[in-house]
């Protein structure tokens, strides 16, 4: 029985750059890192992490979802000629906000 066997992976370049330059600073390669995971996927019966969707408020959801239009080309977004234009937008609608009975 062979000592070792190959596993030939598929994985975009930048991702691999970013794992080698990770892994060489904990002094192991790339090979190594892998052998870590398997081995301890073996060990807990799965990956050996958890696997969740990230969860975020209402909000920030909906920040989410207005930038994927805005990214998308489906909504148009307010374009500003400098920072100071878009903080005093910013502070003129939050104080508009803190007048109404609605921003209270």
């Amino acid at each position: 029985m062979a000592k070792t066997a190959n596993l030939n992976i598929r994985i975009d370049p930048e991702t691999k750059i970013g794992a080698e330059r990770l892994f060489s600073s904990f002094g192991i390669t790339v090979t190594d890192a892998v052998n870590i995971f398997l081995r301890q996927a073996l060990v807990v019966g799965g990956l050996p992490f958890e696997m969740k969707q990230p969860r975020f408020n209402a909000e920030t959801e909906a920040a989410i979802r207005e930038a994927r239009e805005i990214a998308a080309g489906r909504v148009i977004s307010n374009g500003y000629s400098s920072a100071k234009e878009l903080f005093t937008e910013i502070d003129t609608t939050c104080s508009h906000a803190q007048r109404s009975p609605a921003g209270r």
